[in-house]
């Protein structure tokens, strides 16, 4: 047996089986060349093959090494196009062009017959009865069966009308008493009215009721009597006073449950040394010693820029150097601007009435934060100014609010107020909305403008304290450059194709917010209109072709580019 370590003889190599391999062998340059191009190699160049010879005895044939290629993606960020390593590939697809967005409608039940009965106004029971100072009786009512604006929801009444059948019938209205007052639905808890809404009291602590009428641009003027509060003679035994008042302005994302100044959404004057008060810092404003009573007239005037400067100036694009000469002229460019209007809401029935549910705006970090400012990093050093960097905290140029008491001009302890259209103000999110209808899904719609937006009329009272509110247009001190004898819009000749805007009984002249409710009934008779034609157009009428299509919890409908909003506005308006 042989031993296994000792050197075994070299193996014979067969020359035959060397030869007995194929051999691939050398094409020439240009013979072989393919006619067309493939698309592997566009050029029509032959590629040289080099022939490996064959492999010596005790080594290993290794693999032709070749080029890598580019991936597609690769490829396509490089923007080629072509090339020894590029494939063809298809052309991108166009993107669509984005159409105009449009309200959200919902797969609703058809509406019952008292749907499309007369709306009314809540039930009054009579709760106590007082005296002002002037020896008046005044019989306060405790409003019940209706809603209230709070947990992130805002109502308005509404109707079934058959003229709206692509809303599915549905329509904005407004119940009894007719005019503008304090609004019975967008109050606290436990505020008692007259059943003219024009006087409020509560006993308990400061709550706070807006008016049904929101400004958002222009110059306007209401004044507020006090019917209980600070007495103005006090006898001996008699109590300091009766309760307290606080008049100014609110905007929707003011709490009620607090008095008006208590944050950066509303501004105030106290009956207590006639204070201004904003985001709860009470600073002096009236001489001192004197304080707003009972029997004191107190006038409140706001002037807001135009909505055309207040988008520029929420959008970023506001420059004052050319703004606000144009603000001054009136747009000498004549360009026409609406506002985008668009209202997320469904109809809801609560006992005998039926409502418009929409989610309400809600308060933002950044006022927050400036109500109560903390030491940390995000902290902004910047005051509120028309182009700070975030919205919420951009001011409107040329804006103040002016108080005169019993006719007299007391000052101005307001300028530059805080800008409201959105995205300075913002709906709820979606953690937390979820309303009865499925209204609470927002989806990135959290700055839409649904017209509710603006800085409304607001009184709060505490223990007692009672006001009577005059919106016009016969005040009982009215401003110096108010006029009573405004002229009638049926007394008006206008000229054929003139759709210029109600006439004004002068330059730049306060107005009566009276007027305001009248001008809130148009655009909402206006807006519904639009909404109507609108939803008619893509087909989405009650049985149109779309209607299935729609899901139960509502869809976002977007108009087709080209003819939207915009376009059936000016229509509307033309008509």
């Amino acid at each position: 047996m042989a031993d296994p370590s000792s050197p075994q003889p070299p193996r014979e190599t067969t020359p035959s089986l060397i030869s007995s391999i194929p051999q691939k062998r050398a094409l020439p340059d240009d013979t072989h060349s393919p006619a067309v191009p493939s698309p592997l190699n566009p050029d029509g160049k032959s590629q040289k093959v080099q022939i490996q010879p064959p492999a010596e005895e005790g080594t290993t044939m290794g693999r032709e090494k070749r080029t890598k290629k580019e991936s597609l993606k690769k490829r396509e960020s490089k923007g080629a196009t072509g090339g020894d390593s590029s494939r063809a590939s298809p052309a991108p697809k166009p993107k669509e062009q984005p159409g105009e967005m449009a309200p959200l409608r919902y797969k609703l039940a058809p509406p019952k017959i008292t749907d499309f009965d007369l709306p009314r106004g809540p039930v009054f029971t009579s709760h106590h009865e007082v005296q002002d100072s002037e020896g008046r009786s005044i019989e306060f009512y405790e409003t019940s069966d209706h809603v209230y604006n709070k947990k992130n929801f805002h109502y308005t009444h509404c109707i079934a009308d058959p003229t709206f059948p692509s809303m599915f019938y549905y329509r904005n209205t407004e119940p009894e008493p007719y005019g503008a007052h304090l609004n019975f639905e967008d109050a606290a808890s436990h505020m008692y009215f007259d059943q003219q809404g024009t006087h409020v009291t509560s006993d308990k602590g400061f709550r706070m009721a807006r008016a049904n009428v929101a400004v958002r641009e222009g110059r306007w003027y209401w004044e507020c009597k006090v019917t209980r509060g600070i007495l103005k003679e006090k006898n001996e035994g008699d109590p300091e006073s009766h309760g307290h008042i606080r008049l100014g302005f609110a905007r929707r994302e003011a709490s009620l449950d607090a008095p008006v100044g208590f944050d950066a959404y509303s501004y105030g004057i106290r009956d207590k040394s006639g204070q201004k008060i904003h985001m709860s810092r009470p600073k002096d404003f009236f001489p001192e010693g004197e304080d707003i009573k009972e029997g004191d007239v107190i006038g409140l005037e706001i002037q807001l820029p135009s909505e055309r400067l207040h988008r520029k100036v929420v959008q970023g694009h506001y420059n004052p150097a050319v703004d606000l000469i144009a603000e001054d002229e009136g747009h000498p460019d004549g360009i026409s601007e609406y506002p985008n209007i668009i209202r997320d809401r469904i109809p809801i029935r609560f006992k005998a009435h039926i409502y418009f549910e929409k989610i309400d705006y809600h308060t933002t970090k950044e006022l927050e934060e400036l109500m109560n400012p903390s030491s940390g990093p995000n902290n902004s050093s910047e005051p509120p100014n028309p182009n700070h960097t975030s919205p919420a905290l951009r001011t409107l140029p040329n804006s103040y609010i002016k108080v005169y008491k019993n006719g007299k001009f007391m000052g101005t302890p307001f300028t530059d107020l805080l800008a409201f259209l959105p995205p300075a103000s913002r709906m709820v999110n979606n953690q937390q909305a979820g309303g009865s209808g499925g209204a609470g899904v927002l989806g990135g719609r959290d700055v839409l403008d649904d017209g509710s937006v603006g800085y409304y009329p607001a009184v709060s009272v505490f223990r007692g304290g009672a006001v009577e509110c005059n919106f016009g247009p016969n005040f009982w001190y009215p401003p110096p450059e108010f006029s009573q004898q405004q002229p009638q819009e049926e007394d008006v000749i206008v000229a054929e194709g003139d759709v210029s805007q109600k006439p004004e009984a002068g330059e730049n002249q306060p107005r009566a917010l009276a007027d305001r409710y009248d001008e809130q009934i148009v655009e909402d008779i206006l807006y519904d209109i639009v909404d109507e034609v609108g939803f008619w157009s893509l087909g989405l009428g009650r049985g149109g072709s779309k209607d299935e299509k729609l899901a139960e919890g509502g869809t976002g409908l977007a108009m087709p580019p080209g003819g939207g909003r915009e376009e059936i506005k000016e229509l509307v308006q033309d008509d």
